[in-house]
């Protein structure tokens, strides 16, 4: 872990989830806090409409998109726990990368959310994102909700917004990458990614087989 923590693409990768977490905080939040504006017109003053489901929904899949295109060749663009903890249990980065990058997460959320915070500070009703238990506002990704808990300074049923992705993110691993397409490395050969870090190149896995195989230096 010691070689890995000295090496420049490791901490270019943390600081891709920070920065990159912020954005996706800011520019899906923004859109999601449902605050109607005044309008100026003609001799009176309206307000904006209300949420559009539509606009929340393209905002939350473009924002994701354009950062995994932006960030992807770097880290990985997880942008979320729940992936970087699939991407843990199926040997794919080391144990120190996950937590590292689970706090680059946390705090990129939480930076995403102030800075949104003191921007609509004045808008009434603003719950920053606040997941409620009402089918759950959502909340898939822990990040983004410990970024709204922590501004916001409610943790209540908070635990939900973890125990639930988090479950979910390591089942789906697990399932696809030792049942529906396992790897014919050695499993302890696959653990040592978990010390060191290090894989080699992608080779293909067999004539027979139209897929990609990851095995640790």
């Amino acid at each position: 872990m010691a070689s890995e923590f000295k090496k420049t693409s490791f901490w270019r990768a943390v600081i891709a989830e920070f920065l990159a977490m912020i954005l996706f905080v800011f520019i899906s939040i923004g859109a999601a806090l449902g605050i109607r504006f005044p309008i100026p017109q003609a001799n009176a003053t309206v307000e904006s409409r209300p949420q559009d489901i539509v606009k929340v929904s393209l905002a939350f899949g473009l924002s994701i998109a354009t950062l995994a295109q932006s960030v992807g060749h770097i880290s990985g663009a997880h942008l979320n726990p729940a992936v970087t903890l699939g991407c843990l249990l199926s040997c794919q980065i080391s144990i120190l990368k996950a937590v590292m990058y689970i706090i680059a997460q946390c705090l990129g959320a939480v930076v995403g959310t102030a800075i949104l915070s003191g921007i609509t500070k004045e808008a009434d009703g603003n719950t920053l994102g606040l997941n409620g238990i009402d089918y759950t506002g959502c909340g898939m990704n822990p990040a983004r909700s410990f970024g709204s808990a922590v501004v916001a300074k409610n943790f209540s049923n908070h635990w939900i917004f973890w125990v639930g992705p988090m479950i979910g993110g390591a089942a789906a691993a697990i399932i696809y990458d030792f049942i529906l397409a396992p790897r014919t490395s050695d499993l302890t050969d696959r653990m040592k990614v978990w010390t060191n870090g290090q894989v080699e190149e992608y080779e293909l896995d067999g004539e027979d087989h139209a897929r990609v195989e990851m095995k640790p230096k």
